[in-house]
């Protein structure tokens, strides 16, 4: 379920664009257990793991929710903040005591919309980030119900 990240803050995004986002940053952290946010809620904040790990989460109907993907230094959280109707599409918890960069949606959407070139910069990052968490999401659906549909047919 965890695998080395190829979509890191510093492996993606330039020294010039890293700095720029990084000076909206608000040092924020969440003690194990916490919700970092809920599945349907609000977008409005995304974070960057400092230390510690979130664990992103599918809500499944009359069960736990099921683990999709660990996160962990470096790694973006959230990327339901970038599109509209900006509404959580997974859910996170801090699985240990994490301490995370945190950053107004609302305000960096507003850059991006001024700096084309680091809107684009930032847009292709959370498109990385994505595409490896719904490819994520549908191997941990597979897992969770491929057994149940084979053994139904």
């Amino acid at each position: 379920m965890s695998t080395p990240s190829p979509i890191r803050i510093a492996a993606v995004l330039s020294t010039e664009h890293r700095g720029r986002l990084m000076s909206q940053a608000r040092e924020v952290n969440f003690p194990e257990n916490a919700r970092i946010f809920d599945e349907g809620n609000r977008a409005d904040s995304f974070w960057i793991v400092r230390s510690g790990t979130v664990t992103l989460e599918i809500p499944v109907a009359g069960r736990r929710p099921a683990p999709v993907e660990n996160l962990g230094p470096g790694e973006l959280v959230g990327w339901s903040w970038l599109f509209p109707p900006y509404v959580w599409q997974l859910c996170a918890e801090a699985m240990t005591p994490v301490r995370a960069y945190e950053f107004d949606a609302p305000a960096i959407r507003m850059l991006m919309d001024a700096d084309p070139a680091f809107g684009s910069a930032i847009g292709h990052w959370v498109g990385r980030v994505l595409a490896l968490r719904l490819q994520q999401t549908r191997t941990r659906l597979l897992e969770l119900y491929a057994p149940r549909l084979s053994a139904a047919g």
